[in-house]
């Protein structure tokens, strides 16, 4: 028999989480376990239960979910977030993701959609609309929204710390939005030689392989700014 899914529900409206509570308590393969009122009972709720997916309201009292969703993530990242809400906008999702969500649905998701995208995402899948994706594909994606929808780095005296130097994130602004090494030497008026000594020393200081993961790895870890 496969491993129980445990689930916990936040959302404000007690008629919805109930409502919600029975949809998934007919499927043996998954568990309510817990619920929440708001995003900051959330974090509690999750930190105490440890469940392996949290579906999730984006409005909520207190945290909203956006909010309360990067919270979880940092204490505890191996937990699954699926963003339910009454708007079903494309840069929300693009937002919702950029949080840490593994999927965003509106709440007239049907009942049989949902519990696939639970299912997947428990499995350590990201689900947008209807595609499935593994973490290079969300890696991807990420960028493509990125590109639509702008935003720029935070530098070293700005809200978030990173590891590289002003001329090493100016480099990953413009590798975020989609330059070759060339046209970010020509854009910068310095070396196609010295852009690739720039990036192999982000490379090295980040810990990832390529380019594409240098830009995810910014996404993912806060150096975008993000609108809530």
């Amino acid at each position: 028999m496969a491993d129980i899914i445990k689930v916990v529900i936040v959302d404000d409206h007690p008629v919805f989480r109930q409502g919600l509570r029975n949809i998934l308590d007919v499927h043996p393969d998954i568990a309510v376990i817990g619920e929440a009122t708001d995003g900051t009972e959330a974090i509690e709720v999750v930190q105490e239960l440890l469940p392996d997916v949290v579906v999730m309201d984006i409005n909520l009292p207190t945290l909203n979910g956006l909010q309360a969703t990067r919270q979880l993530k940092s204490l505890c990242p191996d937990i699954n977030v699926i963003m339910l809400t009454a708007y079903d906008d494309e840069e929300q999702v693009y937002h919702a993701i950029r949080s840490g969500a593994s999927a965003y649905y509106s709440k007239d998701v049907s009942p049989e959609r949902l519990v696939g995208v639970i299912r997947h995402v428990r499995a350590g899948n990201y689900v947008i609309g209807a595609a499935v994706l593994d973490e290079d594909g969300i890696g991807d994606w990420l960028l493509e929204e990125f590109r639509r929808f702008g935003g720029g780095l935070f530098y070293e005296d700005d809200q978030f710390f990173a590891p590289l130097s002003p001329r090493e994130m100016e480099i990953l602004e413009l590798v975020i939005q989609g330059m070759s090494n060339r046209e970010i030497a020509y854009n910068l008026g310095i070396s196609h030689q010295t852009v690739k000594n720039h990036m192999t020393s982000i490379l090295s200081k980040l810990g990832v392989a390529d380019r594409t993961q240098a830009a995810v790895y910014a996404l993912r870890h806060g150096w975008v700014p993000l609108r809530e």
